[in-house]
């Protein structure tokens, strides 16, 4: 028979090994190190189109090519502009630099904002009308109203066809939202190249008052004249003319607005903890380039279609690879196309 020693031992040295095979590793293998936690990329969701199709482009790549979660904080231009720079906010797609001019140079002079350079450079606001008034449109039967209309100091001798409905002495001109910056300039611009004698100066009520009036005149083959800006969808999907301005002078705009609108600057900004956490994201976004055509191109779009922002954004991804793969490394890219639908 076995002693009770003899079975204690065994015992104990049974548990022994059992112990052993379960805390010691199995020979060669070695414990992996977990990757880092990406923290969430915070994108300040400013209230326009372009800018949210920008952001929901860029909120895509990030979650399918880089792995980053994401988050988008609706509000207004200034305290958007505030968040950045406080570092509540990570990456701003549209800095229009120079209207909030003074607020951007300071930052960048605080050291809190990195400014990545143009997303696009051709930004565009001025006078127009539709390209049938001067050329016609053979497809549609028009012929050209105003052959010779190329320029603000062509416009006296047309006031006629622009006729103000409440004041047929006078062409009118429809202005800029009652309110907006460009409201004032419009009305001194008048002054500057002696418009008033000729022209009444109408101030719709709202953005889609203006636009539905330039919409609705086109369709019909009417005159048409008036302020507007892109990116935007009427411009990518109407053919407007640009009225000729002098060129823009600061001398000039600084006396009496007598010259072209100047371009604004619409810039990608980042906050300056960024390239520290997420410097694969910064080299990727100091490589974004796009332009005011392909803008307008994007909301008209959106507008034939009745897509949101970020249908529109998956549409740029499918229909422009060639532009956004030279964005990013290749393997990252390949991410992104393998997430589309």
């Amino acid at each position: 028979m076995v002693s009770k020693r003899w079975r204690l031992v065994t015992m104990v040295f049974s548990v022994i090994l059992i112990a052993s095979l379960i805390l010691v590793p199995i020979a060669g293998c070695t414990s992996e190190t977990p990757e880092p936690t990406k923290e969430p990329i915070i994108i300040a969701d400013v209230g326009w189109d372009s800018v949210q199709v920008n952001n929901r482009i860029l909120a895509f790549i990030l979650e399918h090519g880089y792995g980053y979660e994401y988050e988008l904080i609706p509000g207004e231009t200034i305290p958007l502009f505030a968040g950045l720079s406080r570092g509540d906010i990570d990456v701003n797609m549209e800095v229009w630099v120079e209207n909030q001019q003074e607020a951007f140079d300071k930052a960048l002079a605080d050291g809190t904002v990195i400014d990545l350079g143009s997303n696009f450079s051709d930004s565009w606001q001025g006078w127009l009308v539709p390209t049938y008034v001067v050329e016609g449109d053979a497809e549609r039967g028009i012929e050209a109203m105003a052959p010779d209309l190329k320029s603000v100091s062509d416009l006296p001798r047309y006031w006629e066809l622009f006729k103000d409905p409440e004041d047929p002495s006078k062409g009118r001109f429809l202005s800029c939202i009652a309110g907006w910056e460009c409201e004032i300039i419009n009305e001194v611009k008048f002054e500057a190249y002696g418009l008033n004698e000729n022209y009444n100066i109408f101030l719709p009520g709202s953005n889609a008052a203006l636009v539905g009036s330039m919409v609705a005149a086109y369709k019909k083959g009417e005159p048409w004249f008036g302020y507007y800006w892109a990116p935007t969808w009427p411009l990518g999907k109407l053919d407007m003319t640009p009225l000729e301005e002098p060129p823009y002078d600061e001398e000039s705009w600084n006396t009496n607005y007598g010259c072209a609108y100047p371009s604004v600057r619409v810039n990608i900004a980042v906050n300056s903890g960024l390239p520290e956490r997420a410097p694969e994201v910064v080299e990727f976004l100091s490589n974004w380039e796009t332009t005011q055509e392909l803008h307008n191109t994007i909301l008209a779009y959106m507008e034939d279609n009745e897509a949101d922002t970020t249908e529109a954004a998956i549409w740029f991804l499918q229909e422009y690879e060639s532009l956004w793969s030279e964005w990013m490394p290749a393997d990252v890219a390949g991410k992104v196309k393998a997430a589309l639908p």
